[in-house]
């Protein structure tokens, strides 16, 4: 049965379409953001923050189709994970974290945080920190912290860089003791696509085996835009010839690199649809792959 239209339009979200095809059982939105003014942002942080609550979030699921989603809290907040762990309580068993620490994380953190449905830390490299600048030193802390706590099992280490410093970080990245997952397709020019040195570093990661890449941020580097972002094409389709297995999807809502008001999420589901090629490798992308790296369960929510 085909979904009520839409007469009133989601928070941060332009439009009232849906995406072209209608989504599977389980599909998880892999990467979005809660902010909540219930919540202080951090002191170091430069700007006000969007009103994007759990509730907000809610509408753009029941629009996109989506069921599960992965929670990421945003450098608005420092190393306070406390928003995320209350979206992660409204939310529900249908909801997986990404949180941010510092390197001085204590064991016992780490534990409350696996207790609360965490399954990863992100590490950036690109946005203003609470404690200033994210160094080599502190991802490999950080890695070895969560491949020595038993409580993170099958967590990973998500990070956030620029092309240049997937380059230098190579090396590191190889060797990385738990699961490696890169943000926003690398942040890789799509005018360069697989053509870029970047890209390189992402698919010999990926040919190795222990890193995923996010479907995310589109935008970011599109000069395109819009509803179709063209010039992104090559790359997605690319990255899911590489490793369909290794990839997800995430929609970045509440969208706070972009200009209020210029991204519409159905059409960034279409654009997935069109880098996958196919339902069936759409369907892993957002329903198998998610599963297994953020742990939900094999049967999918009804």
């Amino acid at each position: 049965m085909p979904l009520p239209v839409l007469t009133t339009p989601v928070p941060h979200s332009v439009g009232l379409n849906r995406p072209q095809r209608p989504l599977p059982p389980g599909a998880c939105d892999s990467h979005m953001h809660i902010f909540d003014p219930h919540f202080a942002p951090s002191a170091h942080w430069p700007r006000t923050p969007p009103v994007a609550p759990v509730a907000a979030y809610r509408q753009l699921q029941a629009r996109l189709g989506t069921t599960r989603t992965v929670v990421v809290t945003p450098s608005t907040y420092g190393t306070d994970n406390a928003c995320t762990l209350d979206a992660l309580d409204q939310l529900g068993d249908a909801a997986r974290g990404v949180a941010v620490v510092g390197e001085e994380v204590s064991a016992d953190e780490l534990a409350h945080l696996a207790a609360r449905r965490v399954r990863g830390l992100r590490v950036n490299f690109v946005s203003p920190q609470s404690w200033g600048t994210t160094t080599p030193d502190m991802l490999a802390t950080l890695a070895r912290k969560v491949a020595e706590h038993p409580a993170c099992a099958g967590w990973h280490i998500q990070i956030f860089a620029h092309p240049e410093q997937l380059i230098a970080l190579a090396p590191q990245l190889h060797t990385l003791p738990v699961p490696l997952v890169i943000d926003h397709l690398g942040r890789i020019d799509p005018a360069e696509g697989s053509a870029a040195e970047a890209y390189g570093v992402v698919r010999g990661l990926l040919d190795a085996g222990n890193t995923w890449v996010k479907l995310s941020g589109a935008y970011m580097r599109s000069t395109v835009h819009g509803p179709s972002y063209a010039d992104t094409l090559p790359l997605g389709q690319a990255l899911v010839q590489a490793a369909p297995e290794r990839l997800v999807w995430g929609s970045d809502w509440p969208h706070t690199t972009e200009t209020p008001g210029t991204v519409n999420d159905a059409d960034l589901v279409d654009l997935l649809s069109a880098w996958a090629a196919s339902d069936a490798a759409m369907d892993r992308i957002l329903v198998d792959n998610p599963a297994r790296l953020y742990g939900f369960d094999t049967a999918a929510p009804a």
